[in-house]
């Protein structure tokens, strides 16, 4: 029997109550999955078959990028990559950046090292974000899916703008031209933040901003709390004003900023990195204040058996989801190099042991 989308699903975990089953959660699955899933090739373009491949695979939403940045990493398609480009071939007299990737390329090239680099910077560009696949998803979907908008990512665009060393460095002697950066980073975010919570077919947002080290945080908590959580912090009270969830993905050991996370409006934290949390002792800890997804590694959907990854999911299931609160997922998004057979193990021993109350 297939799958039926209810929103509502997400809706009651986010609250940590328990409904019909646990519900699977991924903030992004990559192309070469849902064409195998659906036995045709899926291309960025084909929202149709995004979504069918959403609903039959047995999620209650589909996720759908709004942002600066995609998930994953730093590539063409993002809109802050393509004004990069765009505003060095203008200003070279050979155009040179059009043959050469790395020179505009955030992975490669930071931007942002003074006040007039500040200013020089094509920020009008950068926050023209791409809307239509989001405006155009609402008559897809079937009843009780939703659409998630993924945003960020504040933190890390902000870094990466400016070359982490640097960046690091400035938040010591010229924290207020970080604080510029981050305020304009986070204000393209807001103004892509109100146009999705305007259609009524978006029942949340999910930022996407990798916060943490395997160690901890990457930068100081007080830093975050200064410049970093009162962003994502309006981001949660805008949405909770619309009734909508908010969600974050980051990778890494966040036990030191997890009170602050809770404190700033958080509902969803997406995946508790498999490599440093122990996702059990995090739910005996917080479960009762935030929702968790995830946690399935991704080193076992690449390399282990299918019956290892059964194995997993029914020992999430027992452990992290009674009571409610609990999204079964990979432990950070299910790319393209993920067997497809365990891809299918997790998804499966989901829907068919994942029924409350759990009992296994």
């Amino acid at each position: 029997m297939e799958p039926q989308p209810d929103f509502q699903r997400v809706v009651k975990m986010a609250r940590h109550q328990e409904t019909d089953r646990v519900p699977l959660c991924e903030v992004l699955i990559e192309y070469p999955i849902m064409s195998q899933f659906l036995g045709r090739t899926v291309e960025p373009d084909d929202l149709a078959s995004q979504v069918e491949f959403w609903q039959k695979a047995g999620y209650d939403y589909i996720p759908l990028p709004v942002s600066m940045m995609n998930p994953g990493k730093v590539t063409q398609e993002s809109v802050i990559s393509r004004a990069i480009r765009e505003a060095m071939s203008r200003d070279s007299a050979d155009g040179a950046a059009e043959g050469d990737d790395k020179s505009w390329n955030l992975e490669f090239t930071s931007f942002i090292h003074d006040r007039a680099e500040f200013e020089r910077f094509p920020w009008e560009a950068a926050g023209a974000l791409d809307f239509s696949k989001l405006e155009a998803v609402g008559p897809l979907l079937p009843p009780g899916m939703k659409a998630v908008a993924v945003s960020g990512k504040i933190f890390t665009l902000t870094w990466m703008l400016m070359g982490f060393n640097h960046f690091a460095t400035s938040l010591i002697i010229e924290e207020d031209l970080v604080a510029d950066v981050f305020r304009q980073v986070a204000q393209i975010q807001f103004s892509a933040l109100d146009q999705a919570l305007a259609l009524p077919w978006v029942g949340g947002v999910w930022a996407v901003d990798d916060l943490a080290f395997g160690t901890g945080p990457m930068i100081s908590p007080q830093a975050f709390r200064d410049h970093v959580f009162p962003w994502y912090g309006e981001m949660a009270k805008r949405c909770h004003a619309k009734d909508r969830i908010f969600f974050l993905h980051s990778d890494g050991d966040l036990s030191a900023l997890m009170d602050d996370l809770i404190d700033m409006g958080l509902d969803v934290l997406q995946p508790i990195d498999p490599t440093c949390m122990d996702i059990a002792a995090v739910k005996r800890q917080w479960g009762d204040r935030l929702a968790l997804v995830g946690n399935v590694s991704n080193e076992l959907l690449r390399s282990g058996q299918p019956s290892e990854v059964e194995a997993r999911v029914k020992e999430l299931l027992s452990q992290v989801a009674p009571g409610g609160g609990y999204g079964l997922g990979s432990g950070n998004s299910v790319p393209a190099w993920s067997k497809f057979e365990n891809y299918q193990a997790m998804r499966q021993t989901c829907l068919k042991y994942g029924a409350y109350p759990i009992n296994l």
